[in-house]
């Protein structure tokens, strides 16, 4: 029988930009206990050493690294400490993000350019800088992308972020036509709502409770219903996946 195709790391060193808290902080473990060291990327560093010694204490292997992904110089500079601590990075998940939910006509240009720096600008300069190094040592790589049913659903009271995430999904295509002569592989995911400490309680009051109830199975997702895709795109069994967007959202979008 042919040799079934694995999902672990061993060896890698991966990169999760917005590790402090929500999806980020789960990414890091799963790619973690799959066995790759894992750069611990955010803002709120106090946050990513709790994370790193709890990785550390289940035998992995991190280290944190203080992170504006909106500001070139902080990039280049979370590359830097990783290489030096950890080695090259083989796996960029380009995961920091933010929303402002209002409506357009309310939204201050400084929001949106708030939200269209942190999610466009910032994935770029880290696809941008990951690919560079990649090419550089001839190495190949993976870049995964987390877009949002939002690119290409319209979540009421969330068009900016919407706008935010359509551009993460065409910037994946492109990124992949691009790179693919390096063996660079760039892929996104596309969660629909998923239960995490930022929206819990939202979805615990009676509008959440309502708006839960609109969806076709009418409960959220969880964060570990991500884990198989991450690993998926992440790992060798993805080796022809690239320009690919993932939909993990319970029929939320249909």
């Amino acid at each position: 029988m042919t040799e079934l195709p694995s999902f672990r790391l061993d060896g890698k060193v991966a990169l999760v930009t917005g590790a402090s808290s929500g999806l980020g902080l789960r990414f890091a473990k799963v790619l973690a206990k799959a066995g790759a060291s894992v750069a611990l990327a955010a803002r709120r560093t106090d946050r990513l050493r709790d994370l790193e010694k709890e990785i550390e204490a289940e035998g992995g292997k991190a280290i944190s690294i203080a992170l504006d992904v909106t500001n070139a110089r902080s990039v280049v500079d979370a590359f830097e400490a990783t290489e030096g601590a950890l080695g090259p990075v083989d796996i960029l998940v380009n995961n920091a993000g933010m929303n402002i939910e209002g409506r357009v006509v309310d939204m201050p240009e400084t929001e949106y350019d708030r939200v269209m720096a942190t999610n466009v600008k910032g994935a770029f300069l880290m696809a941008q800088q990951a690919a560079k190094r990649m090419i550089a040592r001839k190495a190949g790589g993976r870049i995964v992308n987390i877009a949002s049913i939002g690119a290409f659903t319209v979540l009421p009271g969330l068009a900016v972020y919407c706008m935010s995430k359509a551009a993460i999904a065409m910037m994946t295509r492109a990124l992949a036509r691009e790179w693919a002569s390096k063996n660079i592989n760039v892929t996104g995911i596309c969660p629909g709502y998923i239960e995490t400490e930022l929206n819990s309680d939202w979805f615990h009051s009676d509008g959440g409770q309502k708006q839960i109830a609109s969806f076709p199975r009418r409960r959220l997702g969880v964060e570990s219903d991500l884990d198989g895709t991450l690993l998926l795109l992440c790992s060798e069994a993805s080796r022809i996946m690239t320009g690919t967007l993932v939909t993990v959202d319970d029929a939320q979008s249909l």
